[in-house]
């Protein structure tokens, strides 16, 4: 019994008709001639076609496996749904992937762009094939399939340059950050305090009293903590020898350290930013996936869930800890934290003493290579410890504030590009659907009274598979073959 044919919605254009998958495609699937993907390499004679997004999924130079043909060939990815032309002899990927073979009797390209127009319904990493055979297939006479060819191809062409072109607009944003974020934490983004001080004829602190005063602060809020934990047990000192446990944070040798602008100075994390990470409290999996709420809840990348409690209320900087992107940094490593969230055991938790920027802070961590600091390659990690000893240049209080509140202008800028990127980027994808959609009702190219109508190309493609014993096409096996076609 044959499948139940799935039709377009839209009436076809005069001289069209509707083709039964079966009738347009042959199956010639090798179920011998395939190459597993463990075995693929990055360069190679014969392209290996599989079912994944990328067209070509590796190469091999093992001959006997190539595909014994014929070319053009259409590779569906039952389990992708992904639809690829092989105008080459190519080997076939090992799972999940029909090769099927157009009729003569159409133009191969037009069978191509019409199974890519196809609607099969999407049942995840499910096969698909059953569901691409019920596709009944718009069929145009022969001369108008030339002709719609030419013009998918001729507006693709058009929009993979756009697309092209917006990608270039990506990594030049990309650069720009970085520039951006270099310029600020080298003094280069905004008049310095040294500067503009002596062209004001006036006096200005500079950022080693700053530290000086951070470490007072550091050490005050230590003392406190201490006497509200003793306080909490009910134990009075009774002379000062326990301040004698305070840790003094690291410092940074400078002697290896490049020099500064006037008025700055270098500092190491531990003496700028205080450690919150053993405030932190991990949410568990089942309890953030039951409760849904307006506070945020960050892992190393970001804001990654929102539920409704919250552990930090206030205003803190947060690292990732571990990660590819340590090393890679494909996206920041740093973002700001303001107001009640939640926060993993994969991002470092700080909090700035005597209201130092948490943009300054952010902009460094994003703009400096911390690779020397990263343990392990697989999984790479930023320790605690290892953060401690990072150095850091600090400018003078008001510097830091006003170059804050530049990258943050700059970024917004990219912010915006990049929001009118992603936008035309979205609109080329809709116009590819929408240039399908419109060559297969007839819309995309005009029609010609002297083309043959598509009803008798149906009938020369009827007596094709005739001649060739009367199997439906999509089920005919293939001519077995002991070696591939020649290179």
């Amino acid at each position: 019994m044959s499948p139940p044919i799935h039709r377009p919605s839209s009436r076809l254009p005069d001289h069209w008709a509707l083709a039964p998958f079966d009738l347009l495609f042959r199956n010639v699937t090798s179920s011998a001639l395939k190459l597993p993907k463990g075995e693929y390499v990055q360069g190679g004679r014969y392209a290996v076609i599989d079912q994944g997004a990328d067209h070509i999924g590796g190469f091999t130079n093992d001959k006997s496996l190539v595909h014994p043909g014929p070319v053009p060939s259409i590779v569906f990815g039952d389990h992708t749904r992904c639809v690829k032309f092989a105008e080459r002899p190519f080997v076939q990927g090992a799972d999940g992937v029909k090769v099927l073979a157009p009729s003569p009797s159409i133009d191969a390209k037009y069978a191509y762009w019409a199974l890519k127009n196809a609607e099969i319904p999407d049942r995840g990493y499910a096969r698909h094939f059953s569901l691409l055979r019920k596709v009944a297939l718009p069929l145009a006479p022969t001369g108008e399939q030339h002709r719609i060819v030419e013009a998918i191809e001729s507006y693709f062409t058009r929009l993979d340059d756009a697309v092209a072109n917006l990608e270039r607009v990506q990594r030049n944003l990309k650069r720009y950050r970085a520039s951006v974020l270099k310029a600020a934490v080298e003094g280069r983004l905004v008049p310095t305090e040294a500067e503009l001080a002596r062209a004001e004829g006036r006096d200005y602190e500079p950022a080693s009293v700053l530290l000086e005063r951070i470490l007072a602060e550091r050490r005050r809020r230590w003392d406190e903590a201490e006497l509200a934990k003793m306080k909490a047990k009910g134990k009075a000192p009774k002379d000062d020898k326990w301040k004698a446990k305070y840790k003094e944070p690291a410092i940074v040798d400078t002697a290896a350290l490049g020099a500064l602008p006037a008025g700055w100075c270098w500092a190491s994390i531990d003496q700028i930013l205080e450690n919150h990470d053993k405030d932190r409290v991990p949410v568990k999996r089942a309890d953030r996936a039951k409760r849904r709420g307006d506070y945020p809840y960050y892992g190393a990348s970001g804001a990654i869930d929102s539920i409704d409690d919250f552990l930090f209320d206030g205003s803190y900087v947060l690292v990732g800890e571990d990660g590819a992107n340590l090393l890679a940094r494909s996206s920041p490593i740093a973002f700001q934290a303001r107001g009640r969230f939640w926060v993993n055991n994969h991002a470092h938790v700080f909090q700035t003493y005597l209201g130092l920027p948490l943009e300054y802070v952010e902009s460094f961590f994003n703009a400096t290579d911390l690779a020397r600091f990263v343990t392990g390659t697989a999984q790479p990690k930023l320790p605690q410890t290892a953060m401690n000893k990072i150095p850091v240049p600090i400018p003078p209080a008001a510097e830091q504030v006003r170059i804050g509140d530049e990258v943050e202008r700059l970024l917004s800028i990219a912010r915006d590009v990049e929001t009118s990127v992603a936008a035309a980027t979205r609109k080329c994808q809709r116009l590819r659907r929408s240039t399908l959609k419109w060559a297969f009702e007839g819309r995309l190219v005009g029609q010609c009274p002297e083309d043959e109508p598509a009803t008798e190309l149906l009938q020369h493609i009827k007596a094709e598979g005739e001649g060739a014993g009367g199997e439906p096409r999509s089920r005919r096996k293939p001519r077995r073959t002991t070696k591939g076609p020649s290179a």
